[in-house]
């Protein structure tokens, strides 16, 4: 072969190898810059599900603020209905009894006036005068027991009268008082109900906010198995206090006999499928805003406090284990450490904890476990 034709035949396998290598570089080239792109896509929604959790947080935070604001209130209004309720009875009575001193006092000034008319019909009243003409010393001592008769009735009859009259003049003063604290109170009541109302106002522009960074299945379900967890705590925590509690009894002999917590329709059962594999560890019952919470039996309350997922939430030990435990309330009328006796309102039905519609969370639980209150309330 000449040397020519191999020169030839080098330059073109030459310029074969260098346009496979230029192509291999595109392509290389290519595959980082797509992969550059791909780190760069999962930077950007690492830190923008950093930020969305930062955003949650912060929106959790503030809708407890919201919610122990609304409860502050309603604690006011409810204490508020309570006085007005206290008063109106208060003036009731006060009206009942007016009635009966005023049926009483006439009846005084009739039998006041019978006995003047007597003794004046009776002619000799003059008393000097009936004395010295009497002769007998008998007939002087039986008129003296006489006249001392009728005037001690005259006159235990004036006292009662005054009595009376007394009595009604204080029965007015209270009630032009009682009648103060009323007006004042129905415009507490108007102020109260008003600030309630922004705050519950307010209440609602966080949720549509928090709502906003739960718009997938997943994120909703991290937030279940969260809330899950801080109820857990919350459990073990009321554990730990039961064991200062050992002699109350219990309701263990009382299945099927408790009445439930407040009046309400089911609207999740124990045991049924919340989200996923999350499941209800209680009773939901849809019940009025506002209406009361009883509890179930007697304890001592050794939980008050608003937790993530379920709101402002009350657990009360009832001994030997058991507890009963109260969630989402508008408003807790109760205190760690205070005991409370069975059917005392201890909440007030509300939203707590992001819920949409007014309602009460229920658990039972039994050394830590929870049990299915339906069988235990009838």
């Amino acid at each position: 072969m000449s040397t020519r034709l191999l020169v030839v035949k080098a330059s073109i396998l030459a310029g074969f190898m260098m346009l496979s290598f230029s192509a291999n570089a595109s392509d290389l080239e290519k595959r980082q810059s797509e992969l550059k792109s791909i780190q760069s896509q999962i930077n950007q929604q690492q830190s923008a599900l950093k930020t969305t959790s930062k955003q949650r947080e912060k929106l959790l935070s503030l809708l407890r603020s919201d919610e122990e604001a609304i409860a502050s209130a309603a604690k006011k209004v409810n204490s508020t209905k309570n006085s007005l309720a206290q008063i109106d009875t208060k003036l009731t009575e006060l009206k009942q009894r007016q009635d009966e001193l005023e049926t009483l006092k006439v009846s005084q000034q009739q039998t006041l006036s019978k006995q003047l008319s007597s003794a004046y019909l009776a002619g000799n009243h003059d008393y000097t005068k009936m004395m010295l003409n009497q002769q007998s010393p008998a007939t002087i001592e039986r008129m003296l027991a006489y006249y001392q008769y009728l005037n001690k009735a005259r006159m235990k009859s004036i006292n009662e009268l005054k009595q009376t009259l007394t009595e009604l003049d204080e029965i007015k003063v209270s009630q032009t008082s009682k009648q103060k604290q009323l007006t004042k109170l129905v415009a507490e009541q108007q102020v109260q109900a008003k600030r309630l109302s922004q705050e519950q106002d307010q209440r609602q522009l966080t949720i549509k906010e928090l709502q906003r960074t739960l718009n997938s299945k997943g994120a909703e379900l991290e937030q279940l198995q969260i809330e899950e967890a801080s109820l857990k705590r919350v459990v073990e925590q009321a554990l730990r206090a039961m064991k200062d509690n050992p002699s109350m009894e219990g309701f263990g002999k009382q299945s099927g006999k408790l009445k439930w917590p407040t009046k309400g329709r089911v609207s999740a059962s124990f045991g049924s499928q919340r989200s996923g594999q999350v499941v209800w560890k209680g009773t939901m019952l849809s019940a009025p805003e506002g209406q009361n919470i009883r509890a179930v039996s007697g304890g001592k309350v050794i939980y008050a406090d608003w937790l993530r997922g379920f709101g402002l939430v009350m657990v009360i030990d009832h001994g030997k284990g058991y507890m009963s435990l109260y969630g989402h309330a508008q408003t807790l009328l109760k205190s760690p450490g205070d005991m409370v006796k069975s059917g005392e309102a201890i909440a007030l039905v509300g939203r707590s904890g992001g819920q949409s519609e007014a309602g009460l969370y229920f658990e039972i639980r039994h050394k830590g476990q929870a049990v299915d209150p339906a069988k235990y309330c009838r």
